[in-house]
């Protein structure tokens, strides 16, 4: 009598593992929610970052994009790779104010020059970090995050 229980058990439990795989790349699934970041063409803006008075300047290569969800909205993290080791003050710095142009929300990745002459050394030791933090009201209006440096962009879409 035991023993059609755990058979049932077993099997509702295998069907349910069995099911996690058409979610893994769902809309419903957390970790899944902007999805991986595809690498793209740089788009022509200026090198410059925009900012009045700031010689900052592109990162060369956009490697990576990530968007984490977080109580109250997301973070948007992305990692860099500069020609030289010593590049500093990293930032994403949003285009148009912030504000998504049919739903795509445009960020610049801008790094400081470093001072004096700096090796080439190993891409990992080059590797710059940006992040922005973004509410869940102004998610609502955003479907694509862009992340532009010199030579590529990266997105990731819902």
């Amino acid at each position: 009598m035991r023993k059609p229980a755990t058979l049932i058990m077993v099997i509702a439990v295998a069907l349910s593992l069995a099911g996690c795989a058409k979610i893994r790349d769902s809309k419903i699934n957390p970790f899944n929610w902007f999805g991986r970041s595809k690498e793209g063409p740089a788009q022509v803006i200026e090198t410059a970052s925009g900012i009045p008075n700031d010689p900052r300047l592109l990162v060369a290569e956009v490697t990576a994009l990530e968007v984490a969800r977080i109580p109250g909205g997301a973070i948007v993290r992305a990692n860099g790779l500069p020609p030289t080791q010593g590049w500093w003050k990293a930032e994403l710095v949003a285009e148009n104010g912030g504000k998504p142009v049919d739903g795509i929300l445009t960020y610049r990745f801008v790094v400081a020059h470093p001072i004096g002459t700096k090796p080439v050394s190993t891409p990992q030791s080059r590797e710059v970090t940006a992040a922005r933090s973004l509410s869940n009201i102004a998610l609502e209006e955003i479907r694509r995050i862009v992340v532009v440096g010199a030579n590529n962009s990266r997105s990731s879409a819902r």
